[in-house]
């Protein structure tokens, strides 16, 4: 989440995933653009029951600290539950996931055309495009996104998320690589494609090009574009183009975040997932033979109904057997008109619980990770306070004074603090 600011001007809060925080990015500069300067946008996920309370708690929040603004609700659960927001005496507009990136909304606001709805939330699924949004730098991080895929065909039994994005839709290849070579122009030395369901792009195009090709393309026709990195892959949609880029292309960095949810195969059968346990394994093992050093980040749920101590057992061990380190860990999260709500529950006790432990695993294998690192040489994007991230995404920490922000360098690992890696340039 990022907070508000208090000294007046617009404010854009923001829950959730790295799509929302793109999307915050638009829509910060659109209401910057029509002087909208009595705006708070409060921009919720749908993902949890806690981030929909933390989302309320910032409204009431927001209403306090700047009694005079405009609150605007968007993302996700204003998508899904527009009427419960609208019910919040203090929010005055609710806007929907597809009208909030479009320029004429903000610009109906700041007083150009008609008045918009109190509440204008469209049908998403009748969303048929995508249009790509081209973001330097995300309030001055070094690395940039673009978005290249929206929305999720797929109807996993926890998921909420088709519902608030609509079905899966992506930008033509010839426009992410307009946008890409725009980035590198600009100075950005790394790019992340990003998406809701990164590994169907293309499905929805003509000729279904796949996510690998787009980025064998991509890194073809933007020779000077240094790094690529990708956000969440399902395991079942890893495409063999992709699997070759990891094995021959040394700009796709090394480090892929995989969305395996849970490592019982009753389980993923349960959650309507289209990969097994052994696929995870196997998929690990076969990208680290072919690029030694790669890392493994992994979504997983912690007490997913119906799951027993000897099922849960089986996604704790997954997390050795497949060499997952960077662990984004949910307690399961019973979301309404899901399947899943509606199977026998696990305690939440039990799932808060479970999660701890997933979470003190994954940070066991970051800590041997970072240990491995130390002494070796590694090239560090620079990302400012004197902080970035390897190639295989290890948290690096200079010692000293750090180059500047947005520079490329090779560093050497001195000793491990807490769960970052510390050390030097290389001169």
């Amino acid at each position: 989440m990022s907070g508000p600011h208090r000294n007046g001007g617009p404010e854009v809060i923001t829950f959730g995933c790295r799509l929302n925080t793109l999307e915050s990015e638009v829509m910060r500069r659109e209401v910057l653009a029509q002087g909208l300067d009595d705006v708070v946008i409060v921009h919720t996920c749908a993902v949890t029951a806690e981030a929909e309370r933390q989302a309320r708690q910032a409204i009431r929040r927001a209403r306090r600290e700047r009694p005079g603004a405009r609150i605007l609700v968007t993302g996700c659960s204003a998508q899904v539950k527009p009427a419960s927001y609208a019910a919040m005496a203090e929010v005055d507009r609710v806007i929907g996931n597809a009208e909030k990136l479009r320029p004429a909304l903000w610009q109906s606001l700041a007083g150009s055309g008609a008045e918009p709805a109190r509440v204008l939330v469209d049908d998403i699924m009748a969303i048929r495009e995508t249009a790509g949004h081209l973001v330097e730098g995300l309030n001055g991080r070094a690395r940039a996104f673009v978005q290249v895929q929206n929305g999720c065909d797929h109807r996993c039994t926890f998921c909420i998320i088709p519902y608030g994005r609509g079905p899966s839709r992506s930008v033509p290849a010839g426009e992410v690589v307009r946008q890409a070579r725009h980035l590198v122009e600009a100075g950005y030395r790394e790019i992340v494609l990003t998406g809701v369901d990164l590994t169907s792009y293309g499905q929805d195009l003509p000729g279904q090009p796949t996510l690998g090709q787009l980025a064998r393309r991509l890194l073809r026709l933007v020779p000077k574009l240094e790094r690529l990195r990708l956000s969440s892959l399902d395991p079942a949609e890893i495409d063999r183009d992709l699997i070759d880029l990891v094995a021959g292309e040394p700009r796709l960095m090394p480090h892929l975040h995989l969305s395996v949810q849970a490592g019982d195969d009753l389980i993923l059968k349960r959650m309507k997932r289209r990969h097994s346990r052994e696929d995870v394994v196997r998929l690990a093992a076969r990208l680290r033979r072919l690029r030694p050093g790669i890392a493994f980040g992994a979504d997983v749920i912690a007490g997913f109904p119906t799951e027993s101590e000897a099922m849960f057992a089986n996604t704790l061990a997954l997390i050795e057997d497949a060499g997952l380190t960077y662990l984004h860990v949910f307690p399961y999260s019973a979301r309404e008109a899901t399947p899943a709500a509606r199977m026998p529950q696990v305690p939440k006790p039990v799932r808060k619980e479970r999660a701890a432990r997933l979470r003190a695993a994954g940070e066991r294998r970051l800590d041997r990770l970072l240990r491995a690192e130390v002494g070796r040489p590694a090239r560090v994007l620079v990302e400012g306070r004197g902080r970035g991230h390897t190639e295989a995404f290890a948290p690096f920490r200079f010692a000293g004074d750090a180059p500047r922000p947005g520079s490329v360098v090779t560093v050497i690992g001195e000793r491990v603090e807490g769960h970052t890696l510390v050390g030097r340039p290389l001169s």
